[in-house]
């Protein structure tokens, strides 16, 4: 059926909605088609086919001889959301974003991807663009696993990789292959990311915390029933934390003596600024640790690409939870990626925007000084830093003024990293120095500047905090 455009497109959206809000009752008769043209200045034609398109949709009904009449459909009323959404005000805008977990999503390579794309569109096979491997293409996993050995120290060969849609789904895969072999607990970090928590509950496995202190996640809190302990070894999220040898290897030696297992996430591995990169924890013992890494934090993370380093007893498992899941990634992305670490596009631009969040971080680290007189917590690395403050209602109050000058906060209570949720533990806010875009960092400086004033953080004359 050729549907109707420009007047006719309009006059059927007009019909549709009258019927919808209920402006045109059921069984309503409508002009004919002629009188309406002529009413409208339409060709007769253009009216014909906005009734027999809306009839055909079961909003008006005829047959000749007895005219177009509004049908009887049931149309729902609008739901409290609806009237919520209507009554909304119009949508926040934000001066700045300081939330954590963000790269600058100014500084993607735009050129170097775009270049590589057109190079991997060049050569690629045809029967390459065919429904391809669950685990990922050859060459990718080829590229990750040399990379992930030079860069991050891991012990890897390709047959090992599994390409992700990124660390969620990544995470997902060894959490319902390790459901299916028996495992009904994980342990994890206190504080830590909600959204890592439901992952896991999703696959079927309770949580239990981990308590972090300045050695990293603390392996006291393991119990019997642990089967697996998902853990941020070389910056812990969101603490800023690196867990210390000692904590490293009871974590190892849990996993050899239960057969349990370990999830490294190494969401941001690569940036380490006060000295070099902390090598990988799956090193200790490939049999016993998942190495998981991504490209969210060094390229964007809406490339949706990941990896995982899986174990022996855990390959077989986790290729299943991808099949059932339907994952895969392109080919051309997956290729892609591979054509940029090949030819050292991406550790340059690792490099380039390394010393760009260094520079942050000091600046960050500067004005926070001035303005309330505390040091940021945490090690000089990675894409966030805390920033202390004396209770999580002092917390709550900033994010909220925060909101109230339009910059974006997080915070450990704010934010559900605690869990279980506990007010009276330490409050601080996640400071995520990389988000902005250049353009807006010197603006994010200014407002988080005034935030601290508000619960009085501000510093003294001298520099101490009033």
């Amino acid at each position: 059926m050729r549907r109707a455009t420009g007047a006719g497109r309009s006059l059927e959206d007009a019909l549709r909605e009258a019927v919808r809000s209920g402006r045109l009752a059921a069984g309503t008769r409508l002009p004919g088609s002629r009188a309406l043209a002529s009413d409208l200045g339409l060709a007769r034609g253009t009216i014909v086919r906005a009734y027999t398109q809306l009839a055909a949709e079961g909003w008006l009904t005829g047959s000749p001889g007895s005219g177009t009449h509004v049908a009887h459909v049931n149309v729902p009323g609008p739901s409290d959301d609806d009237r919520r959404r209507e009554c909304a005000p119009e949508k926040r805008r934000w001066r700045a974003d300081l939330r954590p977990g963000r790269p600058d999503l100014a500084s993607f390579p735009r050129t170097a991807w775009t270049a590589g794309v057109r190079r991997v569109l060049d050569r690629v096979e045809a029967e390459r663009l065919d429904y391809g491997d669950f685990e990922g293409s050859a060459t990718l996993r080829t590229s990750v696993a040399t990379y992930a050995a030079r860069a991050r120290g891991a012990r890897v060969t390709p047959d090992a990789v599994v390409v992700t849609a990124g660390f969620s789904h990544g995470l997902a895969l060894p959490a319902r292959a390790l459901r299916g072999m028996g495992v009904r607990h994980a342990a994890t970090e206190d504080p830590g990311l909600a959204r890592h928590r439901e992952l896991l509950t999703a696959a079927g496995l309770t949580c239990v915390p981990l308590r972090v202190d300045e050695f990293g996640a603390d392996p006291a809190g393991l119990t019997a029933e642990t089967g697996v302990a998902l853990l941020t070894p070389a910056h812990q999220h969101p603490s800023g934390v690196v867990l210390s040898p000692a904590r490293r290897g009871e974590f190892v030696a849990w996993a050899r003596r239960t057969e349990g297992f370990l999830v490294e996430d190494d969401y941001d591995g690569e940036f380490r600024y006060d000295g070099r990169p902390v090598g990988a924890l799956q090193a200790l013992d490939p049999e016993r640790v998942v190495f998981a890494g991504s490209v969210s934090k060094t390229l964007a993370p809406g490339l949706r690409l990941g990896w995982l380093v899986v174990p022996p007893a855990l390959r077989v498992p986790v290729s299943a939870a991808m099949r059932e899941s339907g994952g895969g990634v392109s080919v051309i992305e997956q290729s892609t990626l591979a054509d940029l670490v090949a030819r050292g596009d991406y550790d340059r631009h690792v490099r380039r925007v390394r010393s760009a969040y260094r520079r942050r971080r000091g600046e960050l680290a500067d004005r926070v000084a001035a303005v309330t007189g505390l040091a940021l917590v945490g090690v000089a690395a990675g894409l966030h830093a805390l920033l202390p403050v004396p209770s999580a209602e002092h917390e709550r109050r900033l994010v909220a003024a925060g909101e109230y000058v339009g910059l974006r906060l997080q915070g450990l209570h704010t934010s559900g990293y605690r869990h279980p949720a506990d007010a009276s533990a330490p409050a601080a806010l996640v400071l995520g120095y990389a988000t902005p875009p250049p353009h807006a960092w010197s603006q994010a400086l200014d407002l988080l500047g005034d935030v601290p004033a508000a619960e009085g953080l501000r510093a003294g004359p001298t520099g101490t905090r009033r």
